[in-house]
């Protein structure tokens, strides 16, 4: 990214989970939004959301949470879409590899602490490429750690936090804050927090929020 000087910072919150396909595509296509503007300086924050927080800590069988949900007969098709778009943003979605769905809340607080160690980015990245490309279990705190420490934080400080009831509480309720300001679907993109956009938006639509928000801070500066 372009070096930003006396340009205004322009946070972009992004609401997702991790065990959400389309997060990863519209993951995609911000990524694509950032190398089409290389000009505007933004910050990234990931924001949690849970999908399904009614699954146990220790997660369930992938087939029958799918099964349940689909039914048997959608279930085996209904990521078809996905793995066709997913190919269009470069990513090779191996559903058939997912054994567990998890329990995301722990992988939001690990998050959380990532953001403070400046590497939220970083591992946001490696545990959907862990779950939806190698089929691992998210909520697995082994892999949550090891996951961590590919990200240069301890792994093992992790571990002890994650068995702990650190943040549990305080992460919920940042979900249900979320929630409570009407995001009821991800990814939801919030936009120096005035713009919000719901859904994998395409990378043109995204660069022109970021633009709008930022020639905004801009006028504000100059009638300051």
């Amino acid at each position: 990214m372009a070096e930003s000087g006396d340009r205004k910072k322009i946070t972009v919150d992004i609401v997702s989970d991790v065990v959400c396909p389309w997060c990863f595509i519209g993951k995609r296509r911000l990524e694509n939004a950032l190398a089409m503007a290389p000009d505007l300086d933004i910050d990234l924050r990931w924001r949690p959301y849970q999908l399904d927080s009614t699954i146990p800590p220790g997660g369930i069988s992938r087939q029958d949470y799918m099964d349940r949900k689909f039914g048997p007969e959608r279930a085996a098709t209904v990521h078809d879409r996905v793995r066709t778009i997913g190919a269009e943003v470069g990513i090779p979605f191996a559903f058939e590899k997912i054994k567990r769905s998890p329990n995301t809340l722990d992988a939001h607080r690990l998050l959380g602490w990532a953001l403070e160690a400046g590497c939220q980015e970083h591992l946001k990245e490696r545990l959907m490429q862990l779950y939806f490309v190698e089929g691992a279990d998210v909520g697995d705190h082994d892999v949550l750690a090891k996951a961590a420490a590919d990200c240069g934080m301890d792994g093992d400080d992790v571990r002890r936090r994650l068995s702990s009831d650190e943040d549990v509480e305080s992460t919920r309720s940042e979900i249900d804050r979320i929630q409570n300001l009407g995001v009821n679907g991800v990814p939801f993109f919030i936009i120096a927090s005035k713009y919000g956009l719901s859904g994998a938006q395409p990378a043109e639509t995204l660069v022109e929020a970021m633009r709008q928000a930022a020639a905004e801070e801009d006028a504000k500066d100059e009638t300051a």
